[in-house]
């Protein structure tokens, strides 16, 4: 079954950025995302390789997460521009956490790298229990 999950042109858009690991974030590939942003895009020789890659990027993501009420790019963009006051995670209703979020700027940061780290499983989780309940 294929998954409406990741958009390929809000990947491309990404890899503008791609060079920090931006579009890999977004796939669901932090160790990769993580080594781009450290190398910046592995000497930009991968980042260029990546313009290729990206319809692979986003059929592997699309196969691996879980589709349905919660919008992988909508969390994707309140974490990146508003990760700090936890509204990604208010959209998700983690009430509790965004509060914390909201209070301690992401828990000074590191929750909100953490989210980068996870943000694709914690929404393909939350869209699983959603599924099972209906």
């Amino acid at each position: 079954m294929h998954n409406d999950t990741h958009s390929l042109a809000v990947g491309y858009l990404l890899w503008i950025f791609g060079f920090l690991g931006s579009h890999r974030f977004y796939f669901g590939r932090p160790i990769s995302g993580t080594i781009y942003f450290f190398t910046l895009g592995l000497f930009f020789i991968g980042w260029i390789i990546d313009l290729f890659l990206m319809p692979m990027l986003e059929d592997k993501a699309e196969r691996r997460f879980q589709g349905g009420e919660y919008n992988y790019t909508i969390a994707w963009v309140l974490l990146t521009f508003l990760g700090f006051f936890g509204i990604h995670r208010f959209y998700q209703g983690k009430i509790g956490t965004g509060l914390l979020y909201l209070f301690t700027l992401g828990l000074f940061g590191v929750g909100v790298i953490y989210d980068y780290w996870t943000l694709n499983d914690q929404l393909s989780q939350r869209n699983s229990e959603r599924l099972s309940y209906v």
